[in-house]
Parts: structure tokens; C-alpha cells; sequence
């Protein structure tokens, strides 16, 4: 173990503990102690991306690359049997574009966070703690230290839109954790649940004395595990329970007369429980992608939340959800995604239309983008629900040229609004005559948006749908009716997009009267060249050459969707024949 990931994940945390021992009125030694953690943590991300080989996606932690695992709260239980949670990360092609963007990220949002001068401590501890949080959700494969990291991120959140957030910022940032506790109290419920169903077959092994302390168990005692629990033939004090995330993706690891296993049999409300467990799951991150009904909390919390605030919001935190429903739910539960594709590539088709319609609605631009992420995270949505190589790939380019672009464009929003105070889109017309440095980068950020070809959104969105085209034939998951309504919603995009253009940027020069005295349209500055250049030049490049990330990407997509497809048809005709016996 050379520990990189471990680097990634608690670097940001040394920065953060740095910046509690500084005095309050250092207030630039700790920007710059922020910058350099983020920076580090950054280029730990590069260097690991560099260096992973695209892995392919697999039950076992063969599929993992740099893994570290380590035993960390372990205790007999007498006969309930052991109780185990382990120190367990790793990273592979599902995850390493994720650990990328993050750290990319992250600097851009310290260097959007210079001009913070209300309690600098405080903002820059809570910044570096939500770093932390955020990278070790895309390494955790232990369940509960994912739910950890994914609890945490709720406290620095609530306080940095609470404290640092608009005159609303009490009600978004309450709305905000409130969403947010309910979704994760549905997946706490779920992972209490698999806990208590999933054994670890390499841990029993060593209980049973079929392995060495010290030495993986091997393939044979793994089997011979596996087919001793299916018999019943394992005392109940000898079973390790565990939290492992390939352990619980495995049908054979689930005791045979547990609530989750696949023959168990047991309804309620007249659904099988382990269709319930899917759509809590589904429903806990839901909430964090945001899938429509449950998006209401992301506009309000846009609204309120600081510039930096909302970049890290919109860029990384809502991958979150996406990334738990192709890291958990989906590889957990294929039989629940199988039955539910239509739901989830609906609700998809529904955050499309419904996010661009309220896009096209909107006088605040930062409100106009903050539905056009709805908008955008439905494609996560339908390319997952079609379940093809493309739709799946399309949802993980998705998630990844989002976080580019979407970070590109609140930053521009808060440059207008830090030279303003306003950001009604009415109340501005003909700005490229005065500001056509910035003027240039918001037409980067609108056209890379609406999947202008040569932007990364582009092949996102292209490859989407190509995988809800062909879902029909290649995995009969989705109707294809559903994708070709999803096509408007690329045309609502142009629409949303070229009318705020039109509008604010266009034409003779003119802005609100009382906005004038307190304007000052200065163009662009250094601080936010080095925010805006960068992105840019991103969300040409994967653009340009998508390999770059469908190289890393490509192996571990493909064993996903052979994986969903095996287990989730054949797991799905068990779940149904065992509620009919």
C-alpha cells in the first residue's frame, strides 16, 4: 500500500488543522494555507490518474486499484456473531473521473473564496472539511465509512450557506439539511438492513480456519464459505458481518434466510423488500442529485449560498448522488433496477423537461442555471436507466463535464454579481460592449452547456442518447418514446441559454438606473482568469478528446453493464418466483 488515496482524502484535513492553529487576523497565511492543501490534494488526483490503468468493474476488490484496507471497530457479538468495520477504499474506472474533478474543483473554489473577509477561519476550516468529506465518498468501499463521509458533508454545507449565504441563507440552508437528513435516514435504514444479511467470506474464512491471518483468503475458501451459507452450515457466532460494498454486490454473501436475500420472499405493501430497500436507496440519493419532485431545495440553496459555495454545489456535491446510484444502489440491488427502469429513466426524462422549462422562466441567471443543473442531472438518469455500454458511459461523462461547466458558469454569474450586487437578467443589456473578455467566457460557458459540438457536454449528452436509442434492442430496459421526448430538452437548453444571451450581453448598452451608482463593470481581473481559463480550456479538451476519459472509464463501464445485465434479469425472475411460491 503506498497510502495515495489516503493523501487525497485527509490532505484538505492537515490544511484545515493548520488553519485552527493560525491566529484569526493571518487571514492570508491561511488562504494560502488552504490554496496549498487544495493544491496537493490536486495533484495527488492527477498523479493517481495518471497512473490508473482503467481497471475493469468486478464484484471482488480485484476490481479496485491503490486499495487499502485495514481493520478499524471489530468486536464478537457472542451469537449475533462478529461485528466489523474496516478502513476500506479504492478507486476504479467509476470513481477515478470523480477524484479528478474533485480536485480540480477544489482549487478553483479556494481561488473563487479569496475575496472572503467575514470570519476567514471559519469559512476556510468548513471549506477544507467538505473537501475531505466529498473525496472520501468517491474512495469509500466500506458502507459505513461512505456513509460517514456522506454525513459530514452535511454540517460544513449547512454553516457555509447559513453564515456566508444571502439575506434567505437561514431558509436554504435549514431547507438544504433537511432534504439531505431525510434521504440519508433512507439509506442509514438500507444499510442497516444489508448489514445484517451480508457475511464476509474472506473474514468467516479466517473464522473458520480455511485462511491465515495476514493473507487473502483464496478463490476456493471464498467458494467454500459461500456455499456453506447458502447450506445454513456455518454457526451463527462464527459469521463476520460486514459493511463492504463488493461483498453486498454478490448474491452469494446474503444469508439464506435474511430480509434482503433474493429468495426471502417477504412483501410489504405488496412489493418484495428488496424493492423497497431500491427505492429508499433510490429516494436518499435522489435527493443529493436532485431528481424531480425532490429538487426544491437546490434552487433556493443556489440562490443563497456564496459564489464558491455554489460551484463546489453544483460541480461536486451533486455527483455525489449520481455516483452513489452507479457505486450502491445499482450493482446491490440489479433486480431493483431492472424492474424499476422505467421509473428511473421517466423521473430522468422529467428533471430534463421540467429543469429547462423553469430555466426558460427565470429573471435571476443564477436561479436560470441552477434548473438547468436539474436539467442536465436527469441525462445521469436516462443514459443509467438504458443500461447499454454508451447510455452508462454517457451518465458517468455526464456527471464529470458537468462539474467542468457547471462550475464555469456560476463563476460567471458571480463575477457580474460581485460588480453589481444583482444578477436579474432584465436588468442588463449590450454588456460585451463593456466587458468582452467576460462576455467571451460566458459564451464558452452557455455553448459548452447546451452541447455545442467540441465541448465536453457534447459527448455527454451524445452518448446518452445513443444509449436510450439503442436500449430497446440492446437491453429491452427502456422505452425509446422516453429518449426521444428527452431530445427537447436539448432544444429548451438552446432556448434558455440564447435568450439570456440575447438579453444581457447584446445591443446597445444599458443597465437598470439603480444599479448605476453601485456598478463597477470593470472587466475580468487576474483572480478570475486563473478561475475561468482553466475550465474552459477543460471542457474543450475532453471535448476535443474524449479517450482521455473513456480510456479510464471504459473497461470498468463495460464490466458494470455486463455485471447489471447477468445478475439483474436472473436475480429479478428469484425475487419474483419466491413471492409467488
Amino acid at each position: 500500500m503506498d497510502f495515495i488515496l489516503s493523501s487525497l482524502i485527509f490532505t484538505p484535513l492537515l490544511a484545515a488543522l493548520i488553519v485552527l492553529l493560525l491566529p484569526a487576523h493571518l487571514q492570508k497565511p491561511m488562504k494560502a494555507v488552504a490554496l496549498l492543501g487544495a493544491l496537493v490534494q490536486m495533484g495527488l488526483a492527477v498523479l493517481l490518474y495518471s497512473r490508473f490503468d482503467g481497471g475493469a468493474f468486478a464484484n471482488g476488490q480485484q476490481g479496485y486499484q491503490f486499495v487499502e484496507k485495514l481493520s478499524w471497530i471489530g468486536f464478537s457479538l457472542g451469537n449475533l456473531g462478529r461485528f466489523q468495520i474496516d478502513y476500506f477504499v479504492g478507486v476504479d474506472g467509476i470513481s477515478i473521473s470523480m477524484v479528478l474533478l474533485t480536485g480540480i474543483i477544489g482549487v478553483i473554489g479556494v481561488i473563487s473564496s479569496w475575496t472572503v473577509t467575514q470570519n476567514v477561519k471559519g469559512y476556510f476550516l468548513l471549506y477544507l472539511l467538505l473537501l475531505t468529506s466529498v473525496m472520501g465518498c468517491f474512495l469509500a468501499l466500506d458502507f459505513f465509512l461512505f456513509y460517514l463521509f456522506f454525513e459530514f458533508m452535511l454540517l460544513p454545507m449547512y454553516f457555509l450557506i447559513g453564515i456566508w449565504g444571502g439575506p434567505n441563507r437561514e431558509y436554504a440552508s435549514i431547507k438544504f439539511f433537511i432534504y439531505t437528513l431525510v434521504g440519508s435516514l433512507f439509506i442509514l435504514i438500507v444499510m442497516i438492513g444489508l448489514y445484517t444479511s451480508v457475511v464476509d467470506p474472506g473474514a468467516t474464512a479466517l473464522q473458520l480456519g480455511l485462511a491465515k491471518a495476514g493473507v487473502d483468503a483464496s478463490p476456493e475458501a471464498l467458494r467454500q464459505v459461500q456455499q456453506m451459507l447458502q447450506q445454513n452450515a456455518i454457526e451463527s457466532q462464527d459469521l463476520v458481518h460486514t459493511f463492504s460494498i463488493p461483498a453486498m454486490m454478490e448474491a452469494a454473501n446474503f444469508l439464506p434466510d435474511s430480509l434482503l436475500h433474493v429468495l426471502s420472499g417477504v412483501r410489504l405493501w405488496n412489493l418484495p423488500v428488496r424493492f423497497i430497500a431500491f427505492l429508499l436507496l433510490f429516494a436518499g440519493f435522489a435527493i443529493k442529485v436532485p431528481v424531480v419532485p425532490v429538487h426544491t431545495w437546490l434552487p433556493d440553496a443556489h440562490v443563497e449560498a456564496p459564489t464558491p459555495i455554489s460551484v463546489l454545489l453544483a460541480a461536486i456535491l451533486l455527483k455525489v448522488g449520481g455516483y452513489g446510484l452507479i457505486r450502491i444502489v445499482y450493482p446491490i440491488f440489479p433486480d431493483g433496477a431492472a424492474y424499476f427502469s422505467v421509473l428511473v429513466g421517466g423521473l430522468g426524462v422529467l428533471s430534463i423537461l421540467y429543469g429547462a422549462l423553469n430555466a426558460l422562466a427565470m429573471n435571476d441567471l443564477k436561479k436560470l442555471i441552477a434548473y438547468s443543473s436539474v436539467s442536465h442531472m436527469g441525462f445521469v438518469l436516462l443514459g443509467l436507466a438504458s443500461l447499454t455500454t454508451e447510455g452508462v458511459n454517457g451518465a458517468v461523462y455526464m456527471m464529470f463535464s458537468h462539474g467542468i461547466i457547471s462550475a464555469m458558469l456560476f463563476l460567471v454569474v458571480g463575477v457580474i454579481y460581485d460588480r453589481t450586487h444583482d444578477r436579474v437578467i432584465q436588468n442588463f443589456r449590450g454588456l460585451a460592449t463593456v466587458m468582452p473578455a467576460y462576455t467571451t467566457f460566458v459564451v464558452i460557458a452557455f455553448f459548452a452547456s447546451l452541447g455545442l459540438p467540441g465541448f465536453s457536454g457534447f459527448i455527454s449528452e451524445l452518448l446518452v442518447l445513443v444509449g436510450g436509442f439503442s436500449a430497446p434492442e440492446a437491453t429491452g430496459m427502456l422505452p425509446r418514446w422516453l429518449t426521444v421526448v428527452a431530445v427537447f430538452g436539448l432544444l429548451l437548453a438552446a432556448a434558455y441559454y440564447l435568450w439570456a444571451l440575447q438579453r444581457m450581453f447584446f445591443g446597445k448598452f444599458w443597465i437598470f438606473p439603480g444599479l448605476r451608482e453601485q456598478a463597477n463593470l470593470s472587466d475580468l481581473n487576474l483572480r478570475e482568469y486563473l478561475m475561468l481559463v482553466p475550465l474552459a480550456l477543460l471542457a474543450l479538451l475532453f471535448g476535443i478528446f474524449p479517450h482521455l476519459l473513456l480510456d479510464k472509464t471504459g473497461m470498468a463501464v463495460n464490466g458494470f453493464t455486463e455485471l447489471m445485465l447477468l445478475n439483474g434479469q436472473e436475480q429479478l425472475n428469484m425475487v419474483l418466483s419466491s413471492i409467488l411460491r
